[in-house]
């Protein structure tokens, strides 16, 4: 592999910035609710703050790597790439409710190495090396991700979400489509935590609009570890899905979720 990377030195450096995302995310004040590109897209100072202290972090243990960031941007290069969405779910942070994340990935080009995604609020901190499997930490104990085995959608819960603020072109009979399976859908404001959860075994799936890796990345990464498809919407299973929604889930209902894409 060209530009090695030190696996088992990125995954520490991750999983620190995990717990210090915790701390932010649990102690500071969200400071004065600011809006980027709409009224919708809301930020705050924690997620500032987020991604600065997780930069300093990388800098400091690896400063020839490159970091793209939700808030502070950056540019991907051939080498080294991490990618960190600080707060994923900030409307929910700045409503009050307690359904965020953090999302931390390492990558060369689009291959993800290393991958974390934190839920301040639970205290869960999973993370994924490739080909070395995906796990939740949680008090100090891992606890090794495997996803069940499943043939069918029924009596299941699938994740999605929002495109931005607004339902994606054929969320609706999508939906529609779960409800006559007798699958429940869920919409609870995290991307991430919504492809996360397939990987952590509480959702049959999850379908998301469009795929961005500060946001996913880490995510999928987990999925493929854990033992789940990740495809495009024509079936490519890929890390990166450029054509969405993608879908993430076990072997036994990818192929049934797609269907409702259709």
């Amino acid at each position: 592999m060209a530009d090695p990377v030190d696996l088992d030195a990125t995954l520490r450096v991750a999983l620190a910035a995990a717990q210090r995302a915790i701390t932010l995310a649990r102690t500071m004040a969200l400071g004065e609710i600011r809006t980027k590109r709409h009224a919708a897209d809301v930020v705050t100072d924690v997620d500032v703050a987020t991604e600065r202290a997780v930069r300093s972090l990388i800098a400091e243990a690896f400063p020839d790597h490159h970091v793209v960031g939700e808030e502070l941007g950056g540019e991907a290069w051939d080498g080294p790439t991490w990618y960190c969405d600080p707060v994923d779910g900030t409307t929910n942070l700045a409503s009050g409710l307690p359904w965020t994340s953090f999302s931390l990935s390492l990558a060369l080009r689009r291959e993800p190495l290393v991958g974390v995604v934190a839920d301040p609020w639970r205290g869960d901190v999973l993370h994924a090396v490739a080909d070395r499997g995906a796990f939740r930490l949680v008090d100090g104990a891992e606890e090794l991700l495997q996803v069940p085995a499943l043939d069918r959608l029924a009596g299941r819960v699938v994740m999605t979400e929002w495109a931005a603020h607004v339902p994606w072109p054929g969320m609706r009979p999508f939906l529609d489509g779960l409800g006559e399976r007798h699958c429940t859908s869920r919409i609870m404001g995290s991307g991430t935590l919504s492809v996360a959860s397939v990987a952590a075994g509480r959702a049959a799936g999850a379908v998301i609009s469009t795929f961005h890796p500060e946001d996913h990345l880490a995510a999928v990464l987990l999925c493929r570890e854990a033992g789940a498809v990740v495809c495009d919407r024509d079936g490519v299973e890929t890390a990166w899905p450029e054509r969405g929604p993608f879908v993430a889930a076990p072997r036994g209902v990818a192929t049934e979720l797609r269907s409702l894409l259709a």
